[in-house]
């Protein structure tokens, strides 16, 4: 496990979380929740491990949003560098269709929206990340491509797709998450679920890609109250 300096006035919980929250970040696509820092470290109380988060802030070792959910990051002269703040525009149905906020906006100024923190080692070699935005899904269409109910997908913009590409497409002034295909005569709106039947929409209907799927982050727990 990759170890925080210690520094002079860390206790032996206020060291564990950190090296907990370092290791968790470079290992997954965001930082852990409450509940998981204080599972991994020994803490069964969620009041507890602010507690120690709160102190870690206050010596200056960590960073907390308050207003996102998994908002603890470690602080360092390279933290912002390597991680990137995706903003969770809205809601994406992986069943019937559900609207969803534009993409191409900056929400991040939207105290209304939600977001999250992942390290930008992690994304795909040829991404850069400027441009993602992110969306929760709702529905089980797509659990057989591991992509279940509450999980948020990073989505980069995108107004094309090629066969067997995961996207979220707009159809009749709604989104939702599907593999696409385009056949002969008509698309085909692919589920990775097989008690559900693909949506065919004909080519003289409009179909509108809005992005392609980069990652998924697992489901996410609210942030408890502070």
């Amino acid at each position: 496990m990759m170890m925080v300096r210690k520094s002079k006035g860390l206790g032996e919980r206020h060291q564990r979380i950190l090296d907990f929250v370092l290791e968790y970040q470079r290992e997954n696509r965001y930082p852990p929740s409450i509940r998981e820092i204080g599972e991994k470290t020994g803490i069964t109380s969620t009041s507890v491990v602010n507690y120690y988060l709160d102190q870690l802030e206050k010596m200056g070792k960590i960073e907390r949003d308050r207003k996102i959910s998994r908002g603890v990051r470690i602080s360092g002269p390279n933290t912002s560098a390597d991680t990137l703040r995706i903003p969770i525009l809205g809601p994406i149905a992986a069943g019937p269709f559900l609207l969803v906020p534009e993409p191409g906006v900056n929400y991040m100024n939207e105290k209304e929206f939600e977001a999250v923190d992942i390290a930008r080692s992690l994304l795909p070699a040829k991404e850069k990340g400027n441009d993602l935005y992110a969306l929760e899904v709702q529905g089980d269409s797509m659990i057989d491509a591991m992509i279940n109910d509450g999980d948020i997908v990073v989505m980069k913009p995108a107004n094309e797709a090629r066969n067997g590409e995961m996207v979220a497409v707009r159809v009749r002034d709604e989104y939702t998450l599907k593999y696409f295909y385009k056949e002969k005569d008509r698309f085909r709106l692919q589920p990775a679920n097989p008690t559900m039947k693909p949506l065919i929409v004909k080519k003289s209907e409009p179909v509108e890609i809005g992005g392609k799927v980069v990652m998924v982050i697992r489901k996410m727990e609210r942030p408890l109250a502070a």
